[in-house]
């Protein structure tokens, strides 16, 4: 099990973080769940309340729609972030691909650790509003080159 140090360390590297504080990784570090999985166990299901997100620290965790795979997500990789957002279900299903090691965070102590830690949201906010703005540019070069 990780040390809350060696959590803060982990989240240090995690890019949502990125203009987190490191004194302020340590409230979420506080909140997070150290959980482990056997290979192919399904984290959540499409479709499912959307309640938490998770970071791979160890193993490999296959994100897919039915059997069309979305994405694998590996150590330092995140997913399921809009579930602290939006309580809209998940779009797509987690599924172990090996015996993994994961931080899970759920919405609502982060909902609270929010509404007591304003740097925190603005850090994440910032964040969010950097990856949706790459986003945009990139559909837009998308479409411009067809």
């Amino acid at each position: 099990m990780l040390t809350s140090i060696e959590k803060v360390l982990f989240l240090q590297d995690i890019d949502i973080f990125e203009n987190t504080a490191t004194e302020d990784l340590a409230f979420i570090a506080a909140i997070t769940e150290e959980i482990e999985a056997k290979a192919n166990t399904v984290l959540y299901k499409e479709e499912e309340k959307a309640d938490s997100m998770y970071l791979v620290i160890e193993g490999s965790v296959k994100l897919h729609q039915k059997e069309r795979e979305v994405m694998t997500a590996k150590p330092k990789d995140f997913f399921g972030t809009w579930a602290l957002f939006d309580d809209e279900p998940r779009v797509v299903s987690a599924t172990t691909l090996e015996e993994c090691r994961l931080l899970k965070i759920d919405r609502e102590e982060f909902y609270d650790l929010l509404a007591d830690h304003t740097k925190i949201t603005q850090g994440v906010l910032k964040t969010l509003s950097k990856r949706l703005r790459s986003l945009l540019n990139k559909v837009r070069v998308d479409v411009e080159s067809t």
